[in-house]
């Protein structure tokens, strides 16, 4: 009982919740920037619509990554008995970790796509330069989604 007080089921729900919340935020950030860029760039060249709608969707696959996380984290939370203190702890790291760098990636995936689909109505040959640079911008929410799995797995 004193590894598991009754507050531990606590800092799994924060991490949980800042899994999905932190992530998400940064996958509409970089979903509204980068509609924003289309938008404008859709103006001079609609015909560019659909093959400038990769930072969108890049953003969006942000947010999934915070809804693993976070199904994994409240599929494993108990009650107090049976979920030690360090358990929590462990969750809140995994919700954080996937929270946080989602929302820096989003924030990178949104600048980039503005910018990029913006540059790319002016000069067709940007395109492949957005796309490497939105891949490494993506990357930053995958090593955090491989931290939480690798938190999470910890017993």
């Amino acid at each position: 009982m004193e590894n598991s007080p009754i507050y531990s089921p606590f800092f799994g729900v924060m991490g949980a919740a800042s899994a999905i919340v932190f992530s998400s935020l940064g996958a509409a950030y970089g979903t509204a920037k980068s509609g924003t860029g289309i938008a404008a760039m859709s103006v001079m060249r609609p015909e560019l619509i659909m093959k400038c709608i990769i930072p969108v969707v890049m953003a969006g696959i942000i947010a999934i990554y915070g809804l693993v996380v976070a199904v994994l984290i409240a599929g494993g939370l108990n009650e107090p008995p049976n979920y030690s203190l360090f358990k929590g702890f462990l969750h809140l790291g995994a919700g954080l970790a996937v929270g946080f760098s989602g929302l820096a990636a989003g924030f990178a995936i949104g600048i980039v796509g503005d910018a990029g689909v913006r540059g790319t109505a002016q000069q067709p040959r940007l395109f492949v330069g957005m796309i490497l640079i939105l891949i490494f911008a993506e990357v930053l929410g995958l090593y955090g989604l491989i931290v939480a799995i690798y938190l999470y797995s910890k017993n």
